[in-house]
């Protein structure tokens, strides 16, 4: 009798729980789309409807997410302001705040550094949003970064710093060369050397940065 009671009350909830999933999907469909399309204006109207703002995709990107990857500034903006969060990651570790930083869409970056973005976070190579920024050659972004309190020094898991890699995933032209420079006046240590032991300088001579070189030696690096 009890078996049949709760076959009962399983199959009513079912009845009732199927279609309030499948409409939370649906909205949650509708979140994700119109964070791609930049549309501010429905994403407004879907929250205020009930939709969930830190919903998932199969990637587990949140909305805010979906339009950091396409840099939609007015649907970031949107979400952010709904009280989105700026940290949330997907599957491979990246965030609103990593992601932006990573490349280098600085209106979204200045969004997530304005509503709790958390300096420390890393991504899936244990770097910080310096890193790849500066690899990158976003001068813009790292020189915000820095301002905002980015620890300089910080080591990925490659056994790399920013300034590391401003030198050898960079291309050795002006941005980078700015980059190395922004680096070098916020304190970095131009001496942390690689996990090989190889130092920044010993990077640029190698690669025959010329610019580089001389920034580096001119800050004290051997």
């Amino acid at each position: 009798m009890l078996k049949l009671v709760l076959l009962s009350a399983w199959l009513f909830l079912t009845a009732f729980a199927s279609p309030l999933l499948a409409a939370d999907n649906a909205m949650t469909l509708d979140l994700h789309k119109a964070a791609a399309a930049d549309d501010a204006i429905a994403i407004k109207a879907l929250l205020a409807k009930g939709a969930t703002i830190e919903a998932r995709d199969g990637s587990g990107a949140t909305a805010l997410l979906v339009a950091t990857h396409a840099n939609r500034l007015n649907a970031a903006r949107a979400l952010i302001e709904a009280g989105a969060d700026v940290n949330a990651k997907d599957a491979i570790s990246d965030s609103p705040y990593l992601y932006a930083g990573a490349r280098g869409h600085l209106d979204i970056l200045k969004l997530t550094l304005a509503h709790g973005a958390d300096l420390k976070s890393i991504n899936r190579y244990g770097g910080t949003a310096l890193i790849p920024a500066a690899e990158r050659g976003h001068v813009e972004t790292v020189d915000t970064l820095i301002k905002a309190g980015v620890d300089v020094d910080h080591v990925n898991r490659l056994g790399w710093t920013a300034l590391i890699e401003a030198i050898i995933l960079g291309d050795g032209g002006k941005r980078h060369v700015e980059i190395v420079d922004l680096l070098i006046k916020a304190g970095a240590n131009v001496n942390l050397a690689d996990n090989d032991g190889v130092t920044p300088l010993q990077h640029a001579r190698g690669r025959g940065f010329g610019a580089m070189v001389a920034l580096l030696e001119k800050a004290g690096a051997t």
